[in-house]
């Protein structure tokens, strides 16, 4: 079954359940005509046996069952379209008269067959429809009484109904069979134009949408749904190519810096005071280089990969003090007022590095973005059971139309204003990708020239993500 179409398995189906309920109909059609047949020869036999008994007389203490005059009169001594075979019995089962028409033959007296119940036999290998019942006059059993009625008749119409049952009973299946590919053909012919829309869409041609039913069906939720999907594949195909084309454009211009550098050094010989501060040039790019590298790595490690996530205690306020010591010639640079307001020691459950990378980001670009001489505040505290952690700087600010844009890869506000500032613009697209990971909320607020607010929400013992 496995080998057949889509549309032959449906027609398949169909006629077998089709099938099965014709063969119910057909056997229900038959065993009501036989019996109506059969309880139409047993209401004849009941009528004969009622007049038979009526018949019945004594005559100068002798019992008279029927006139020779009135057996002829019934014409029983004729081939009737139902004959009707009379017999009458004493009480040792021996036949006192019977009627004409059974000639030589006889009816058969069956013990074990209760009294008035019709029951089929056969006479002369033909079968016949016979009941016997006890005759008594004056309260006196005097014998029996056998009548029968032939069923050739009647069988061969059973039989002719039968035949012409079993004959047309494979021939309205294969008629089934063909409508119901027919029409099954039909139903799944918007299917087919999925198929054929589908053969055409590739990465290349991902244009192309399927053409929706008119009808709201099932095939209509498909369609929508398979279009849905190409939407997204699109999306996603399209962030890529883009993503590609940004990081293959970030990672060359390092390179083709410190390419430039080394061959201006290489034309003519320089002084020591000039190689060293080349060099020096150079090792900073290779320095954003290597940093670059870091984050993208780590943005295809962690893209979605929930599974990778090492639950273990993490102490804020550790962290935090960390992150400061690795900016601290930054902040001694910038003579910065860096305060952690934290009154207490705070720890969560979650993943030590991915927290630590958040909390690097977030700290770093405070220091980087703050304006010399401003204040850095980091506040840990808790409320209702969850963890804020608020980094407050007083430094450049970002725009309001760019505070959803600095979450995209590479992105970076006003980057030709403050081109002194470097940067690869996916720190914040890392944490926004992690924060969703660790389901840690992440909001900032930031105004031009007054400087940037973001905060983080950690859940104190977060078992959500063992």
């Amino acid at each position: 079954m496995t080998s057949l179409s889509f549309k032959n398995r449906i027609a398949l189906n169909y006629i077998l359940t089709t099938g099965l309920l014709v063969l119910v109909a057909f056997s229900a059609i038959y065993f009501i005509v036989k019996l109506t047949v059969y309880n139409h020869i047993d209401e004849n036999l009941n009528i004969e046996i009622q007049d038979h008994l009526k018949e019945i007389r004594m005559e100068k203490k002798k019992v008279i069952f029927m006139d020779v005059e009135e057996w002829e009169e019934r014409e029983h001594n004729s081939v009737d379209v139902n004959p009707v075979f009379v017999q009458f019995l004493d009480l040792n089962k021996k036949i006192i008269e019977k009627s004409p028409n059974l000639k030589n033959e006889k009816l058969v007296f069956h013990i074990k067959k209760e009294d008035f119940h019709p029951f089929d036999t056969k006479l002369l290998g033909n079968k016949i429809r016979q009941i016997q019942v006890p005759l008594h006059l004056q309260e006196k059993k005097i014998g029996y009484l056998i009548i029968a009625m032939s069923l050739s008749d009647s069988s061969k119409v059973l039989e002719n109904l039968l035949d012409t049952l079993m004959i047309a009973f494979p021939i309205i299946l294969l008629l089934l069979f063909f409508l119901a590919r027919f029409f099954a053909g039909r139903s799944i012919k918007p299917i087919n134009e999925i198929i054929n829309t589908s053969k055409i869409i590739t990465k290349d041609n991902l244009k192309t949408r399927i053409a929706l039913p008119k009808t709201r069906d099932e095939l209509f939720t498909l369609s929508k749904t398979i279009n849905n999907l190409l939407n997204r594949i699109e999306d996603a195909i399209e962030r890529e190519k883009q993503f590609t084309s940004d990081a293959s454009h970030e990672l060359r211009t390092p390179l083709t810096v410190i390419k430039g550098t080394l061959e201006v050094l290489i034309r003519k010989p320089r002084d020591n005071k000039e190689y060293e501060e080349k060099i020096n040039y150079c090792i900073n790019e290779v320095d954003h280089l290597n940093s670059l590298v870091d984050q993208l790595l780590m943005m295809a490690r962690f893209e979605n990969q929930k599974q990778n996530i090492r639950q273990e205690n993490v102490y804020l306020n550790a962290i935090v003090l960390d992150v400061l010591t690795l900016n601290s010639e930054k902040i001694k640079t910038k003579k910065l007022n860096v305060i952690l307001d934290a009154t207490e020691e705070f720890n969560i459950y979650s993943d030590n590095y991915l927290i630590v990378t958040i909390l690097r980001n977030i700290i770093s670009n405070a220091i980087k973005y703050s304006k010399d001489q401003t204040e850095v505040k980091i506040s840990l505290s808790r409320e209702n059971n969850k963890i804020n952690c608020v980094v407050l700087d007083q430094g450049i600010g970002i725009a309001k139309e760019d505070l959803e844009s600095i979450l995209n890869p590479f992105f970076r506000s006003d980057s030709l204003n403050h081109s002194e500032i470097k940067g690869t613009g996916l720190g914040l697209f890392i944490v926004k990708r992690m924060t969703d990971l660790l389901q840690v909320k992440f909001k900032i607020e930031s105004e031009i020239g007054k400087g940037t607010k973001v905060l983080l929400v950690f859940n104190e013992f977060d078992n959500s993500l063992k």
